[in-house]
């Protein structure tokens, strides 16, 4: 299935593109979709951790993805 992945942050700078179109596995889970995303971006394994977003909500690694479904890549953000 195919969905669009939107990266933020040192995310985007990591992948070198805010938006991605990416297709994965039917059912697959946000984690196995991370673990699809890492494989492609390895430098983002480095981050100390992430928030995903799905459709503009919070979720959960555990969360099913479905057909359509806009991620968002958080990165951690610092300020000052």
């Amino acid at each position: 299935m195919e969905v669009n992945i939107l990266a933020f942050g040192i995310a985007r700078e990591i992948m070198g593109k805010q938006n991605l179109v990416l297709e994965i596995p039917n059912q697959s889970t946000v984690k196995e979709l991370l673990e699809i995303i890492e494989m492609q971006f390895p430098k983002l394994k480095d981050l100390a951790s992430m928030t995903i977003a799905i459709n503009e909500e919070y979720v959960k690694e555990e969360r099913e993805i479905k057909a359509m479904d806009e991620i968002a890549i958080i990165p951690p953000v610092s300020g000052g």
